[in-house]
């Protein structure tokens, strides 16, 4: 398999090398050249295969010879070896929880599937893999678990200052060995914007080894497909599945659309939105306009200029007539948000993170809309990460996992900086010694 940059002023590369390079040289994210097709008989047999042999049989086309099976078998089975379980909600409505994981969100998939696979590289890379990441909450906790201790490999997690849960920001900033954060003053955009203007910088890439571990990476994008066909396998209805993905970067509805058009049955996808919304807008007005971000309850989805969304227009041709045909777009504000939670808690005692609840209320509108439909939304973290939140909403103590507890007892270690790029560059420069 080869990948090409949506710029399509940089050669084409392996698996290996759009890994390790995280964006091509000419500021593109990768695409594969193909999109492998499953056979009808993968689907005949899915139900009854393990999660490690799904995730195998999904993955190996994509990486191709830069992994040997047995080691990518193994890599497959470490990435999903939690329970990721579809429960029943209501009626007409599953949740699809992601948040078994080791930092409870489900970006552990991607985090631990990348990992790996930078582990594996690592070893014939003399080197040492500088890992520099935006994240706006879950990414960076994942990223710090997957990554943690990994021998060859320092870990850059930038993060929004005031922007991510309690929880989220003692899971990305309490490991401290070779992972570091740095609080930004500033939005998720901004830290976006200054780890690609990192990569673009080819004075600073001649120096050091920089790769990405945020969705842009092919290596935390591609295995996110895992948990669709898990779905698939758990899918007790006899009509396809609406699915509804919360969105900010829009990798993980990529990915899912990635799986359907690999052959993954599925009726219909919903991108669920928040205030940010410049997708849904993009899907009724034709209209891409992309704006600073606001901040709200659903922080890890708060992106007013999401990167994946170009490998979405790659995958459907750039053809919004064929887009609309698949995905349908939905704001959902913060009231309602509040709303959704409680409402549910009441109805059914089912608790959601304000990510979820976004998903669910999305999901529900579509329902409505389209009588005898079934369908999912990815339940993306575990609420006790925004207890803040959720606890004044249900009027009741969220219980803490014994991993939560022990991670809130530990001391932050992050250094505070402006959006500055040069602040960056020296950060950089000092922990690599160059």
């Amino acid at each position: 398999m080869k990948y090409y940059s949506l710029n399509r002023q940089s050669p084409a590369v392996d698996f290996r090398e759009a890994t390790l390079r995280g964006q091509a040289p000419d500021g593109g994210l990768y695409f594969p050249e193909h999109i492998p097709v499953l056979e009808p008989v993968f689907f005949d047999q899915v139900r009854r295969m393990q999660p490690a042999d799904i995730a195998f049989q999904v993955i190996r086309p994509y990486v191709g010879a830069s992994i040997p099976d047995a080691e990518l078998q193994e890599i497959a089975a470490q990435t999903v070896d939690f329970p990721m379980p579809l429960v029943q909600v209501n009626e007409q409505i599953y949740s699809l929880e992601l948040f078994h994981g080791p930092t409870l969100a489900f970006k552990d998939v991607g985090a631990r599937f990348m990992s790996r696979c930078l582990g594996y590289f690592s070893r014939r890379h003399s080197e040492k893999i500088i890992v520099l990441v935006a994240t706006s909450g879950d990414t960076g906790g994942a990223v710090a678990s997957g990554f943690y201790g990994v021998e060859g490999v320092e870990v850059v997690i930038l993060y929004p200052s005031g922007k991510v849960s309690a929880v989220q920001e003692k899971q990305l900033t309490t490991l401290g060995r070779n992972i570091h954060a740095l609080e930004v003053e500033g939005s998720f955009d901004d830290c976006q914007q200054l780890v690609k203007r990192a990569f673009a910088d080819t004075e600073l890439t001649s120096r050091m080894f920089l790769t990405s571990a945020n969705s842009i990476n092919v290596a935390r994008w591609l295995p996110q497909q895992f948990y669709y066909f898990l779905a698939w396998k758990q899918w007790p209805e006899s009509t396809l599945p609406v699915i509804s993905v919360p969105s900010g970067n829009f990798g993980n509805l990529c990915a899912g659309m990635l799986a359907y058009s690999a052959g993954l049955p599925v009726r219909h996808f919903i991108a669920a939105c928040n205030a940010n919304d410049v997708v849904p807008s993009f899907l009724q007005t034709g209209n891409y306009a992309p704006r600073k971000a606001v901040a709200t309850l659903s922080n890890a989805m708060d992106v007013g200029d999401p990167s994946n969304f170009i490998r979405i227009l790659e995958l459907f041709s750039h053809r919004l007539k064929d887009l609309r045909e698949v995905l349908s777009g939905y704001t959902i504000d913060d009231d309602q948000t509040r709303a959704t939670i409680r409402r549910i808690f009441r109805e059914s005692g089912y608790l959601l993170d304000p990510h979820g609840a976004v998903g669910y209320l999305a999901l529900e509108q579509y329902l409505k809309a389209h009588a005898g439909f079934r369908g999912f939304f990815l339940e993306t973290a575990h609420p006790v990460k925004f207890f803040d939140v959720v606890e004044p909403v249900i009027g009741e103590v969220v219980p803490q996992p014994p991993s939560v507890q022990a991670r809130m007892a530990l001391t932050k270690q992050a250094e505070q900086m402006l959006p500055r790029y040069e602040i960056l560059v020296d950060f950089l420069r000092r922990i690599t010694k160059i």
